[in-house]
C-alpha cells in the first residue's frame, strides 16, 4: 500500500516544498494540497466540519498549482496533487495550462484532486450557481481534457465553450483526476464518466458504497475506479481494513503547523508504517 500526505497548507504551515522534499526523503509517495480562493466574511454556509467558528487556516491556503511547482522542483519522484481543487471556480481554459505546464515541470507527476466545494458565497464570488455547481466542474472538466489531449480543442457547453484552438504545452501524460465528495449517484456517475478515482474525506463508509461505484463503472465500461482514502490518521488496523478492500494509496494527514509540529508526526508514520 502506498501512503501520501496531505497538509492543510497555509502561510504559516511548513512550506509545500519543503515538506514535499521531506516526504519523498522518507519514502512516501504523494503530497496533496487544498484550495480556497478566498473565504467571504460571511458565515451564512456553515463550516464543513461541524464546528461554530471556521478555523482560520481557510483563508490562508496558497494557490496549489503555485506551492506545487516549487515542490516539483525539489523533488524527483513523488507524486503531486490538489486535495482538493475547486474546478468550478476557475476558468478552465487558464486552468488547463496551467495544469499541463505543472505536469510536465514535474515530469508527468500532477493528480487533480477536485471537488464540488462546500461554501456558497465562494462560489458566488465567482459566478457559480449553487444549486449547478456539479454541472459546473462536470464541464470545466471535460472542457480540460479536450485542450490536454487534441492539437485543435474545441468545447460547446452549458457553463464552458471555445472554438477550435490551440492550447500547449500538453501535459506529459495522462492527467488522472480523482474526486472528492460524498457517495452518491451523481458523484458516482462522474467518476464513471470523466474521473479516474474517488477521494473519500476520512474514508468512512467506503464498504457500504463500493458496490454502487463499481456499478456506475460497469455501466460506463470501465475498469474499476480507484479509491483513495484522504485525510485518515493512521491506525495499523485501519490501514489493513482499507487494504482487505482493495484500496491501494491511503493519504494520511499530517497537523497545520510549522517544521517543528509536522517533521515529528512525518517520522512517525515511517516508522510505524515503513517501509513505504
Amino acid at each position: 500500500m502506498r501512503l501520501g500526505i496531505t497538509l492543510f497548507a497555509t502561510d504559516r504551515t511548513m512550506a509545500a516544498h519543503e515538506l514535499a522534499a521531506a516526504a519523498e526523503e522518507r519514502g512516501f509517495a504523494s503530497l496533496y494540497l487544498p484550495e480556497h480562493t478566498h473565504i467571504p466574511v460571511s458565515r451564512r454556509t456553515p463550516p464543513p466540519t461541524g464546528v461554530d467558528t471556521l478555523p482560520e487556516e481557510y483563508a490562508r491556503t496558497p494557490d496549489p498549482f503555485v506551492a506545487l511547482a516549487a515542490a516539483a522542483a525539489v523533488t524527483e519522484r513523488i507524486v503531486l496533487g490538489t486535495g482538493v481543487a475547486l474546478p468550478a471556480q476557475r476558468d478552465p481554459i487558464v486552468t488547463a495550462k496551467a495544469i499541463a505546464t505543472l505536469d510536465r515541470i514535474s515530469g508527468g507527476r500532477f493528480v487533480l484532486g477536485a471537488g464540488y466545494g462546500w461554501n456558497a458565497e465562494e462560489a458566488a464570488d465567482h459566478g457559480v450557481p449553487w444549486e449547478r455547481r456539479r454541472a459546473v466542474v462536470r464541464e470545466h472538466v471535460l472542457a480540460m481534457r479536450e485542450l490536454w489531449t487534441r492539437d485543435e480543442a474545441e468545447f460547446k457547453g452549458e457553463f464552458a465553450a471555445f472554438e477550435p484552438s490551440w492550447s500547449w504545452p500538453k501535459p506529459a501524460g495522462r492527467i488522472p483526476v480523482l474526486l472528492g465528495g460524498a457517495p452518491g449517484p451523481t458523484l458516482f456517475a462522474h467518476i464513471a464518466e470523466f474521473g479516474d478515482g474517488w477521494m473519500p474525506i476520512g474514508g468512512a463508509g467506503i464498504r457500504d458504497a463500493l458496490p454502487a461505484l463499481r456499478r456506475a463503472c460497469e455501466a460506463a465500461g470501465r475498469e474499476m475506479a480507484r479509491v483513495v482514502p484522504f485525510g485518515t490518521l493512521p491506525t495499523p488496523e485501519k490501514l489493513g481494513y482499507y487494504a482487505s478492500l482493495g484500496v491501494e494509496e491511503v493519504v494520511l494527514r499530517v497537523p497545520a503547523g510549522g517544521r517543528d509540529e509536522v517533521l515529528p508526526v512525518l517520522d512517525g508514520y515511517a516508522r510505524t508504517y515503513g517501509p513505504l
